[in-house]
């Protein structure tokens, strides 16, 4: 069956407004808790080894939260231009900044998928544990509009959330630690099994595809050098370079 322009626009309308209502919801919680989540800072660490960040850097930051990327990044390039899907989101950055003194960040309320950037206009795209959120053949069309955002040279560097349905190794040692930590936690933990089976099954929040899949996806946008860095149990860093004319 097929889908239509229609229907993926309306399905994309959806999950966009539930995205907005979830992280305006979060937002304090997400800024208080994501700094003490050590996973979540070696995930960080790692995206900005990866983007190899210099002083003279233009760089777009997407699904930026609070800033726990962000503000780490601008404090070694010349600016970056955060987006989020939140306002709220977007609002605590800016007071993050504001107590930081850092100076060089502008902020944007607008989805990912809706998007509009000129080509050729940043050095680095980053993004940390924001594109699990996107449907599928929207991850790959990202992947392509970033392709175009970046200047010759310039570098996309993803770290997310990256496992598939247990197609391979990983993905079903990843799963099987999950249930089994769970189960130790008792009941509390069998109501999360319970819960969270639902949303993975059906794919209605989170959304995470294998680091595989999306290096296959940097590949054909026509990013060179692809290279997965697999950082924690679930989480995983792919970066790819845009090729130099003559390259």
């Amino acid at each position: 069956m097929t889908v239509s322009k229609q229907e993926r626009t309306g399905s994309n309308a959806a999950n966009i407004a539930r995205q907005q209502r979830f992280w305006t919801r979060r937002a304090q919680s997400w800024d208080h808790g994501a700094g003490n989540n050590p996973g979540l800072v070696k995930v960080v660490n790692q995206v900005l080894l990866e983007a190899q960040p210099t002083s003279s850097m233009r760089c777009l930051d997407l699904g930026c939260g609070s800033g726990q990327l962000t503000l780490g990044l601008a404090r070694q390039v010349a600016s970056v231009h955060a987006v989020d899907v939140s306002q709220a989101m977007i609002d605590l950055l800016t007071e993050n900044a504001k107590s930081g003194g850092i100076a060089n960040i502008t902020g944007e309320a607008t989805p990912i998928e809706r998007l509009v950037i000129p080509e050729a206009s940043y050095d680095l795209v980053v993004t940390n544990y924001a594109l699990h959120h996107l449907k599928d053949r929207d991850k790959a069309e990202l992947a392509k509009r970033a392709f175009t955002w970046l200047r010759p040279g310039g570098r996309l560097v993803i770290g997310d959330m990256m496992f598939g349905r247990g197609g391979d190794a990983r993905d079903r040692e990843i799963i099987s630690s999950k249930l089994a930590l769970l189960l130790k936690k008792g009941p509390g933990g069998w109501w999360r099994i319970a819960k969270n089976s639902g949303r993975y099954i059906l794919r209605f929040q989170e959304r995470p595809v294998s680091i595989s899949a999306w290096v296959n996806m940097l590949a054909a946008a026509g990013f060179n050098d692809v290279q997965p860095v697999p950082v924690v149990n679930e989480a995983a860093v792919v970066r790819g370079t845009k090729p130099a004319p003559g390259s």
